[in-house]
């Protein structure tokens, strides 16, 4: 915005008696120069005010979690409040966790028996090249059986070492890390469920035992792809039955891998029971 210049140029006019006049600004000018002063003033500050807001507006989303987390906020009672916890260190990519152990948790410690409500400890431990990682898929199983009739499934894995099984009715489960053989091979065993599903249309409810279930861990496995076959001594009642199978590492987890997009070692079929 450029400022106009104001150039007065009347002519200075004599009195009598030789006496001049001392030159005067018309009132408009003086409101004029007011006035435009005025004007670059708000400019300038407008200009200041844009640019304050412009740089806080760049400010990311941690910069502004911080500056508000290092404020305290005065008790009910008017005292001052106990400083916050200070945020998870950074992780080496950058990102900021929640937690990366139990040390801020306020759930009790997982002990190894299969109760809920607890925080556990245990390392992930190790996991294998993305070419090593194990794999699992159901080869056969019946589309349909009577209630109580057996029936058989067979189960394929591969890349995993089937000689490692801590019971968890002992106090095994999550109890130790995952652990590699020498050729890099995750070390465990397989589980295998069938349960009554209520709805096929909704996720099912949690909570309740299967109807069958049990881990095979009979030291066979290895980096090639054998198969098992699981018994299943009959199911209880009519309706859609699902079937799974999912590789557990020592301590019952299924095992880790390389990458995100790496489908883990699980399958699943549905089964048709009838009278």
């Amino acid at each position: 915005m450029k400022e106009v210049a104001h150039v007065h140029s009347s002519p200075r006019r004599r009195r009598t008696g030789e006496q001049r006049e001392s030159p005067r600004r018309p009132r408009g000018s003086v409101r004029r120069r007011i006035l435009a002063v005025t004007t670059m003033l708000a400019v300038f500050g407008g200009v200041v005010a844009v640019t304050q807001i412009s740089s806080a507006g760049t400010r990311g989303d941690r910069d502004r979690d911080r500056d508000r987390g290092s404020q305290q906020s005065p008790a009910p009672d008017g005292s001052a409040a106990a400083p916050s916890e200070p945020p998870a260190a950074p992780t080496p990519g950058g990102l900021e966790t929640l937690a990366n152990d139990c040390s801020t948790s306020d759930l009790p410690a997982h002990d190894g028996f299969q109760d809920g409500d607890r925080c556990v400890s245990t390392a992930f431990g190790e996991v294998g090249d993305a070419d090593t990682n194990p794999q699992l898929m159901i080869v056969s199983a019946p589309d349909r059986v009577r209630v109580g009739q057996p029936f058989t499934l067979r189960v394929s894995s591969r890349n995993l070492v089937r000689d490692r099984f801590l019971p968890a009715g002992q106090g095994g489960y999550y109890l130790e890390s995952s652990v590699l053989n020498e050729d890099g091979l995750t070390r465990g065993h397989f589980h295998t469920a069938c349960r009554m599903l209520t709805s096929n249309r909704t996720a099912p409810e949690p909570g309740p035992a299967p109807a069958f279930f049990v881990a095979t861990e009979d030291g066979g496995g290895g980096a090639g792809a054998d198969v098992v076959t699981v018994q299943v001594p009959g199911l209880p009642s009519t309706g859609i039955a699902q079937c799974a199978s999912w590789a557990g590492d020592g301590s019952h987890r299924v095992p880790m891998m390389v990458r995100a997009n790496q489908i883990p070692a699980f399958d699943a079929v549905r089964v048709l029971v009838t009278r």
